[in-house]
């Protein structure tokens, strides 16, 4: 689970700045529901944002209609992040090449979640446990899985 009704349901600070980390420099491709819920455009990163809505316009980030059109803006770029949400990241999954999953250890009702994926297609690389405390509710890992080479 990922989300319920458009927000994160949890609050993990150490969660937030890892993604900034990570994606700072880089473009980073959304759905618009998602970026509706950011405050602005993310800062230092090529914002991406598909939609079906034609007339869609918002200052500070580039609207593409495709997932191809997205990955096309932001070719060039050595890693391009899906950042949500639950539609975007089912388009994607396929044609990725590591995820970056943050597994929060609780069960939290939610609507959105992230799609299933075939673990023998991937690789654990790495997996860092951090425990609840007073500044992150729940305990939580994040993991790095990597694509396994596909037989041709």
């Amino acid at each position: 689970m990922i989300g319920r009704q458009g927000a994160l349901p949890w609050r993990l600070p150490r969660d937030m700045r890892r993604f900034k980390a990570l994606t700072i420099g880089h473009a980073v491709i959304m759905g618009r529901r998602t970026f509706e819920t950011l405050e602005r455009p993310l800062p230092q990163r090529l914002n991406i944002v598909l939609t079906r809505d034609q007339t869609y316009r918002r200052p500070g980030i580039e609207i593409v209609h495709s997932l191809d059109e997205a990955l096309g803006r932001a070719e060039g770029d050595r890693e391009v992040f899906v950042v949500g949400g639950e539609e975007i990241y089912r388009a994607a999954l396929d044609r990725a090449h590591r995820i970056y999953l943050t597994v929060v250890h609780a069960v939290v009702d939610g609507d959105t979640f992230f799609p299933e994926f075939d673990t023998e297609e991937w690789h654990l690389e790495e997996d860092a446990w951090h425990s609840a405390d007073k500044r992150h509710g729940f305990a939580y890992s994040f993991r790095l899985y990597l694509r396994r080479a596909r037989l041709e």
